[in-house]
């Protein structure tokens, strides 16, 4: 092979990607990762429910996910990628630096990015004081004082979620429908509502959490924000590639089967970039699988190329 073809070019290097990498690597597969450094969660200083590396930085994670996969002669580029298009025979990738890499497999791990309310204040507390997963962060605050902001149709389902961590929770209308049959669930167990505009949030001088402010200039206490972003995959790869997209609660996202194939032949898709539910675990998973099934394809592939130069040397010949 040249220094610049892969069996498999891997596009984005979170959890998904770093972890189909390991799996090809391992497979003795030639694999290069181009990562521009910029994954979902980098606005949180620690992740949960990641059995082993539970308070762990998702940073130090991805850290020690390239050093392991690097053991395995996978090379890392830290850049983005500018132009990826399909060849006769796999996929060329172009970097800034005008450097040119063709491989035969392609697998987008690319992730999604977190579209937030236009609340002024809000961006500032994002990882911290305002979050999105209460599996990922009741523990952490609970028996406090709980906001669930409104945001979209799943907040009500949040903020119930949410009374499990806690039974001081406020659940923020925030101008977003609330059936009757929601409300009288959110007072049945005891979960507050309020109507009145949100404004603002509000932090201390040091730039923690304090409350939120409300259209008529009160302020509310609260020690954690709980809400739902629109969740925004960053697959410009995949669609240019043509791979089909399905519709998810409103979103388009492109579709995948349960081993991470597209619809277009030899690209693989794994970990957020396909669904807004994908924890880390549930993005490694997915890379892992996907690796996997891309190595298989690979040596399929291989087959059926090793019989035809048989057949045609005409060494293949049983009767």
């Amino acid at each position: 092979m040249h220094n610049n073809s892969w069996d498999v070019i891997i596009i984005g290097g979170g959890s998904a990607g770093l972890s189909a990498a390991l799996m090809l690597g391992r497979a003795r597969r030639r694999v290069l990762v181009v990562d521009g450094g910029a994954p979902r969660n980098r606005f949180a200083p620690h992740m949960h429910g990641v059995l082993g590396r539970d308070g762990w930085s998702p940073l130090d994670l991805l850290a020690v996910g390239r050093e392991e996969v690097e053991r395995y002669g996978v090379v890392i580029e830290s850049t983005d990628v500018t132009t990826t298009s399909l060849t006769a025979d796999g996929f060329e990738v172009v970097l800034p630096t005008g450097e040119l890499h063709h491989g035969r497999r392609m697998l987008v791990a690319t992730g999604q990015r977190d579209e937030l309310p236009d609340i002024p204040g809000l961006a500032e507390q994002w990882g911290t004081g305002a979050v999105v997963c209460p599996y990922c962060d009741g523990w952490e605050v609970r028996d406090r004082r709980i906001a669930v902001l409104g945001t979209a149709p799943m907040s009500v389902h949040q903020a119930q979620l949410l009374r499990q961590w806690s039974a001081d929770v406020t659940y923020f209308v925030n101008g977003v429908e609330l059936p009757a049959d929601a409300y009288a669930g959110l007072v049945a167990r005891g979960i507050a509502i309020e109507t009145r505009e949100v404004t603002r949030i509000i932090a201390d001088e040091d730039g923690r959490l304090r409350g939120i402010r409300l259209a008529d200039c009160t302020d509310v206490a609260v020690d954690s924000i709980f809400l739902h972003p629109l969740p925004v995959p960053n697959d410009v790869v995949l669609r240019q590639l043509g791979a089909a997209t399905t519709e998810e609660l409103g979103i388009d996202w492109v579709a995948v089967d349960a081993e991470g194939r597209t619809s277009v032949p030899g690209l693989w898709a794994a970990g957020n970039v396909t669904s807004a539910r994908t924890s880390v675990p549930i993005a490694s998973a997915a890379g892992n699988l996907a690796g996997a099934t891309i190595n298989a394809d690979l040596i399929d592939e291989e087959i059926r190329e090793a019989v035809a130069a048989s057949v045609a040397s005409g060494v293949q010949s049983l009767s």
